[in-house]
């Protein structure tokens, strides 16, 4: 059956959580900009008149109402050109949650048709029944000769992408299809991952196949908090070829005219390290943009960690942004400020020379009676940590400037890291990185113009807190801890399974115990930016006090 052309475009717009009035106003303009591109319907993500996640703020007296100002001003707009939007909508009934997760179609003038959300996920970082209530309907609207069914993010997630198996006893968009549904629309947010991309693609070519129907999927981009949105909003045709694509990690209007001729297909995105590489400098400008920030301030201490993030960050705010203090001590190596100078100078960026042995030295004379009789060790290595925090945000407080923590996930998960020292910052930027994924980060910087100093790549990690002190005095070799976390954290396998992958049993059960053991400082870290599947962060909630069974 040939069914008329249908011109669409799909917004993806950057916007800083629950700034509805600015927010009502890039809408308005997205619509016109619609309009002048012929389009016929205009879409938006999931709960775009307020941002994703609004979490507590759907709590605030007025935030509802402000939230619905904005479709009472969009539905003039819509006379000439349908809208499809995202939106909070006040539950009627008595009971339940007091709001719903709603997507309306505006035409000619008013609201057409709404749908609430019904599949409402509360794993990971999600946790949408703490405010909505489930949609129980699954209509479909006409127009342009098109059926339409609309569902939200969630509701085409029926299974575990990790298990299959299903994760409800609904199937929205399977309602829709039985109604006859000929084109269907899925407004999300959805937080990208690595890997995320392909998974979030073949679940909707799959949906495609499975009713025959094109599909359009509208995504949020930009970073709020720890979450960062990728965009990279798409359409499949009915054999789940993918035939258009917006930008990923950016903002965009994506224009394309469904009809029934054969659509070339179109590249797939970048994945793997240029896209983490890509999301982490969107994070990061993001956090500082909206925040109010313009520089930052971090901690050079010529290894491979701080490297890649002061490289990330001049590349994402521009070298004249970014602050490096270069703090030696008594243990540190002639070549890590050798290192950190170089790397300073290759990326352009301000750097200062701190040194901080009179500090220790202080802290030694006023510690002296209370530690006397005793062996030095950790109390006094931490002390290093501690200084140069201290350093670090008194830069940030004078200079209004933000600090950068530089931890990996490697050392975030097993606790090979400071509370109050080298933890100290108001970002982790690749506190959710591997260790061996950092390196990986660190070739691809260099490929695209060589700014880390190979010395820098090459060395032995090592936080140089006592003489010829190296990171594996106190962990397993990277490559060997990092296997063991991602299988132990993100694929939540147990000891046996892990052992099985040819790791030695002591080793296993020293870093899990290691894991459990630091999670009392996670919980004190600075937020994360999400790049793995599950991060140390609001995505993973275990005590501080427990024992492992």
């Amino acid at each position: 059956m040939t069914r008329p052309p249908l011109k669409l475009a799909i917004v993806q717009d950057d916007a800083t959580v629950g700034a509805i009035p600015a927010i009502r106003r890039r809408m308005l303009a997205r619509v016109d900009d619609a309009r002048a591109a012929g389009a016929d319907l205009v879409i938006f993500p999931e709960l775009s008149t307020v941002g994703y996640p609004p979490k507590d703020l759907l709590d605030l007296p007025g935030f509802v109402a402000a939230n619905l100002q904005t479709v009472e001003a969009l539905a003039p707009a819509s006379r000439d050109i349908a809208i499809l939007l995202g939106h909070v909508e006040p539950n009627p009934s008595p009971t339940g949650k007091p709001l719903f997760n709603s997507a309306s179609l505006l035409v000619d003038g008013r609201v057409a048709r709404t749908w609430h959300k019904a599949l409402l996920p509360c794993y990971d970082v999600f946790d949408d029944p703490r405010y909505f209530a489930p949609g129980t309907a699954s209509p479909v609207a006409s127009l342009g000769g098109r059926t339409l069914g609309v569902t939200i993010c969630e509701d085409i997630w029926t299974a575990s992408e990790a298990t299959g198996r299903p994760l409800y006893d609904r199937d929205p968009a399977g309602e829709q299809l039985a109604q006859g549904a000929d084109l269907l629309i899925n407004l999300s947010a959805s937080p990208w991952s690595m890997d995320k991309l392909a998974v979030r693609r073949g679940l909707v070519a799959r949906l495609a196949r499975r009713g025959g129907v094109p599909v359009v999927y509208a995504n949020q981009v930009g970073a709020n908090d720890e979450l960062l949105f990728d965009g990279a909003s798409f359409i499949v045709d009915a054999k789940g070829r993918l035939v258009a694509q917006a930008r990923q990690f950016a903002p965009d209007l994506l224009v394309f005219t469904l009809d029934d001729q054969p659509a070339a297909a179109v590249p797939e995105p970048a994945e793997g390290t240029p896209a983490l590489l890509a999301a982490l400098e969107m994070g990061l400008r993001d956090y500082l943009r909206k925040t109010g920030f313009r520089d930052v301030v971090l901690g050079l201490s010529g290894g491979i960690d701080s490297a890649v993030v002061a490289a990330i960050a001049a590349r994402a705010l521009g070298p004249e942004h970014v602050t490096g203090l270069l703090m030696p001590s008594p243990w540190s190596s002639d070549h890590s400020v050798a290192d950190a100078r170089a790397l300073a100078e290759a990326l352009g960026i301000r750097h200062h020379v701190l040194p901080i042995g009179d500090a220790m030295a202080a802290y030694d004379r006023v510690l002296a009676p209370v530690f006397a009789d005793t062996t030095p060790g950790l109390a006094e290595e931490n002390l290093q940590a501690r200084i140069r925090g201290n350093l670090v945000m008194a830069w940030a407080n004078k200079y209004e400037a933000l600090a950068l923590c530089t931890g990996n996930k490697s050392e975030m998960a097993v606790g090979y890291c400071t509370l109050y020292g080298d933890m100290a910052g108001a970002l982790s930027l690749i506190a959710d990185v591997p260790k061996m994924m950092v390196y990986e980060l660190a070739h691809l910087l260099n490929a695209q113009g060589r700014v880390i100093p190979e010395s820098s790549v090459v060395k032995p990690p090592s936080a140089e807190l006592r003489p010829g002190q190296l990171d594996t005095d106190s962990l397993p070799p990277y490559p060997v801890l990092d296997d063991i976390i991602e299988a132990y954290v993100e694929e939540h396998l147990d000891d046996d399974d892990i052992v099985r992958r040819g790791h030695a049993r002591a080793t296993v059960e020293r870093v899990i115990a290691l894991i459990h053991r630091a999670e009392y400082k996670r919980r004190q870290a600075a937020p994360t930016l999400k790049v793995t599947s599950k991060a140390f962060g609001v995505g993973r909630r275990y005590p501080i006090v427990h024992e492992r069974p």
